[in-house]
C-alpha cells in the first residue's frame, strides 16, 4: 500500500508542477488516480510539507509549496 501511495504522490507532484494549482477533482480526473489514493497521496505530500491546501470558494485547491 505504501508503494501505491508513494507512486500516486509522485504523480500528483509532477501534475501540480506542470499544471499549477488544481482542485482535487481535476487532479483525480486528469491523472487517472482513484479518489481514495489521491486523498492518501495528498495527505502524504501535506505531511512532508510539499503542498498547500486552500479553500477557494467551495473548492479545495492544492498547490506546490
Amino acid at each position: 500500500m505504501n508503494n501505491t501511495i508513494g507512486d500516486a504522490a509522485g504523480l500528483i507532484w509532477a501534475f501540480l508542477n506542470e499544471n499549477g494549482p488544481s482542485s482535487i477533482t481535476k487532479i483525480t480526473t486528469e491523472t487517472g488516480i482513484g479518489k481514495n489514493d489521491v486523498q492518501r497521496a495528498i495527505g502524504w505530500l501535506a505531511r512532508e510539507e510539499k503542498i498547500n491546501i486552500e479553500l477557494v470558494g467551495r473548492t479545495e485547491t492544492v498547490s506546490l509549496v
